[in-house]
């Protein structure tokens, strides 16, 4: 007995050893990667980077502030298309789990998030830029929107679900609806963590590029109107690294920099509201 109690604590320390391992094998390349852009990012920060344009290929000094304002109004129009979508097609899939439709719509959503991002840009520029003949904010946002539907919807779905099936019985049996027990009920008592959902969707699409490239494309302006190309930090980004220009290549990592923190603090969010609205 002694000696097989032994033989357990061995292998148990054999396994959280390399549990160890593998957790510094993830963690040590993600904080260099940090640690990277942290120390390459920061001299580029300037007030300038946030307030003025580009300047012209070739001239120090400029600034991102287009690209900035321009990824504000992607993810804007990605969020006005798909969370909605996402959060009702998540109320459908956890309301009628055993529908026929639910099931086609829960394996379309995980086929499309393995899709490659770039053929969803190719998909809405077949779509969208050649029939409007110029590419355009609009197309790009839809291009992000379809990115960040499936994220939603699995996320919706996976949190209307905590709620307990108590509550709907006890509302069904006072004589309410099942579309004034999912919309007073349920949506209620899911709420901190739809908004968590949506947060994640927004993270999850901030730093794509290669959708944007076929659809947004960039511009070195201001660009508020969304049938216009329109700037990105991610393709901002892209330009100025294969730059043959020291300056541009001192911004890239700024904007690289931005863009991770953005992510960041979009991600901790999302789920620091998550954990609130589970305790809840």
């Amino acid at each position: 007995m002694t000696g097989r109690h032994r033989r357990r604590q061995a292998i148990n320390g054999i396994m959280l050893a390399l549990t160890g391992v593998c957790t510094a094998a993830v963690l040590v390349p993600l904080f260099l990667v940090l640690y990277y852009v942290v120390r390459e990012g920061v001299p580029g920060l300037n007030a300038a980077f946030f307030t003025h344009l580009p300047a012209p290929p070739g001239e120090a000094g400029g600034g991102m502030a287009n690209a900035i304002v321009g990824t504000l109004e992607l993810l804007a129009i990605a969020m006005i298309l798909g969370i909605p979508l996402g959060l009702a097609g998540g109320a459908y899939v956890a309301e009628m789990p055993n529908e026929w439709l639910a099931t086609v719509v829960r394996f379309a959503a995980d086929a499309l998030n393995g899709i490659p991002t770039i053929v969803t840009g190719l998909f809405v520029y077949a779509l969208v830029v050649v029939p409007m003949h110029r590419f355009s904010g609009l197309a790009g946002g839809i291009a992000l929107s379809l990115i960040m539907l499936p994220v939603v919807l699995r996320a919706s779905d996976e949190v209307l679900r905590t709620v307990p099936r108590t509550y709907r019985e006890a509302a069904m049996a006072l004589g309410a609806t099942r579309w004034r027990v999912l919309r007073d009920i349920v949506l209620r008592a899911a709420k901190s963590g739809l908004i968590s959902a949506g947060l994640l969707g927004v993270a999850r699409v901030a730093g794509e590029t290669a959708p944007l490239l076929l659809t947004a494309l960039n511009n070195s302006q201001w660009a508020f109107r969304p049938d216009r190309p329109m700037a990105s930090l991610t393709v901002q980004i892209y330009d100025y690294a294969i730059a043959p220009y020291d300056d541009w290549h001192r911004q890239a990592w700024a904007g690289a920099l931005t863009l991770i923190v953005v992510i960041i603090v979009l991600s901790v969010i999302a789920r620091v509201w998550g954990r609130l609205s589970e305790r809840a």
